[in-house]
């Protein structure tokens, strides 16, 4: 079970972690893992959404270890409004391995 994703430094506890196989825009094969964790508001929320708007991470999941430089394939999110530093939302990432 994965427990932990790093991107770049930043540290992810994650749940619902899933790998798999896909063709990237080289039309290559390519690693892809998605997976789930829970942000809430306020400063968390600030934090981790300035880091994913990099897009591209060096990636690493140590209970495998496995890394790679990934992208962002998609992603969602619970919720919209994290002006409430209570409240929390569930984020949903997949990642797909490039060069």
């Amino acid at each position: 079970m994965v427990n932990e994703v790093i991107l770049d430094d930043f540290s992810l506890k994650v749940t619902d972690f899933e790998e798999g196989v896909s063709t990237n825009s080289s039309e290559k094969k390519a690693k892809t893992i998605r997976f789930d964790f829970e942000v809430r508001g306020g400063n968390e929320y600030h934090d981790v959404t300035v880091h994913l708007y990099k897009n591209t991470f060096d990636v690493k999941i140590p209970e495998l270890d496995l890394s790679f430089r990934g992208t962002i394939n998609n992603y969602s999110t619970s919720r919209t409004d994290f002006t409430d530093e209570n409240s929390s939302s569930l984020f949903s990432l997949e990642l797909i391995e490039i060069g």
